[in-house]
């Protein structure tokens, strides 16, 4: 096709990405093909895939530890804004597209390619997230997709590899899609595509099961800074610590399972299974720590906001102008959420049970039935036929006309 002679090809060692290698060389005329692996802390022992890439026939192979930024940049972010898509899913395979978009940019910029590759299938969200985040980061680079495009089954792909010395998987290991980062799993495919059928306990990793949870609760205090995690049990740690720590802790005790249908930013509804413990336990937290310090008013009006950045981040507009613009109104929000939220891990369970902070706007005196109460009963009075006013108006209204 001839479309680009030095491409970036993001690259993940599986058996799409690895031939389409090969392929952009032998079928679009591609000369040059640099792979990137991008560590985001999913645990894999990354030397391998970067040998793999030279064996497939990259003619440089790239691995970049962005796992820091995914934590910092990515994910807090996230959980400053509540992000639940669907009001269940965390994004926590959607925020990495944005983070990867962004590394190819900055390396087919430093390489002086002319295009940027992906082995994203036509039917995922995937695709769409790459594409637009590359047109927003550079819209000069050409995005290619030939996993989108040469039509082949898993079967003839394996063949086509086969061809050009890269080794078919000895088995399918597994019939499922799985994709892991460091705020969790996705899991789809295989007998997963029936929702009506339960999803078999081997496919977790991050979670117990109930029947193998702790039977003693266990309590974790989470300290937060303008909205930002900064500390578990008193201890001080780093996000990407702290992440780990909490995915461990919330895991032990089956916290952090979402099955789901998901409806698809391409029109299909997808069965999807999710294990994002500390994700989902740290928005949890963060909403509560919010409804300590934020006025009524903000609180109600963010929510609406959340739902919209949600939508954002899932349907790939992470580099967009109304993306831009809610980051704006969420970070101003964020000011003084600052203090510390107490949970009880419990067989599947979060439970809030102790929230504190120095910037909080609930005050006892106000809030007691008991001695000290300071709030003045005979104001309600007034207050009630002032904003009861129109709807007795209304009322009275409706009756004269009958």
């Amino acid at each position: 096709m001839g479309r680009a002679k030095k491409v970036v090809l993001a690259y993940s060692g599986g058996v799409d990405t690895s031939v389409c290698i090969p392929y952009l060389k032998q079928e679009w005329g591609v000369t040059e093909v640099i792979t990137l692996a991008a560590d985001l802390g999913q645990g894999d022992e990354l030397e391998p895939i970067r040998e793999k890439a030279l064996k497939s026939g990259a003619d440089e192979s790239l691995v970049i530890d962005a796992t820091a930024s995914f934590a910092k940049d990515y994910a807090f972010a996230a959980i400053q804004a509540n992000a639940l898509y669907e009001n269940r899913y965390p994004l926590s395979t959607a925020l990495a597209r944005p983070l990867i978009a962004k590394l190819l940019v900055e390396v087919a910029e430093q390489q002086g390619a002319d295009a940027v590759a992906h082995g994203c299938t036509g039917k995922g969200n995937d695709q769409v997230r790459f594409d637009v985040a590359i047109a927003a980061l550079n819209p000069a680079l050409n995005v290619l997709a030939p996993a989108r495009e040469w039509g082949m089954t898993r079967e003839e792909t394996i063949a086509y590899g086969e061809q050009f010395g890269i080794a078919s998987p000895v088995k399918k290991s597994s019939p499922y899609s799985i994709d892991r980062n460091l705020l969790g799993r996705s899991i789809e495919a295989g007998p997963l595509e029936d929702p009506w059928m339960e999803a078999d306990e081997d496919i977790y990793l991050l979670t117990q099961a109930i029947a193998n949870t702790p039977n003693q609760a266990e309590y974790v205090e989470i300290a937060f800074e303008q909205g930002i995690p900064i500390g578990l049990n008193g201890e001080s740690m780093n996000p990407v610590a702290l992440i780990q720590s909490l995915n461990q802790l919330a895991g032990r005790h089956g916290i952090g399972r979402i099955d789901m249908i998901e409806n698809r930013l391409v029109g299909i509804k997808s069965r999807e299974i999710y294990e994002t413990p500390a994700l989902l336990v740290l928005i949890q937290a963060h909403r509560e720590l919010e409804s300590l310090t934020l006025t009524s008013d903000v609180t109600h009006y963010k929510r609406g906001i959340e739902e919209t950045y949600s939508q954002l981040v899932y349907n790939g507009l992470w580099y967009s102008p109304l993306k831009q613009a809610l980051d704006a109104f969420i970070q101003q929000t964020q000011v003084q959420v600052s203090g510390t939220v107490r949970l009880k891990l419990h067989k599947g369970n979060a439970s809030v049970v102790g929230r504190k902070s120095s910037n909080s706007l609930y005050s006892p005196s106000l809030a007691t039935y008991g001695t000290g109460d300071q709030f003045d009963h005979k104001a309600a009075e007034g207050f009630i036929y002032i904003w009861g006013l129109p709807t007795r108006i209304w009322s009275q209204q409706t009756r004269d006309s009958h």
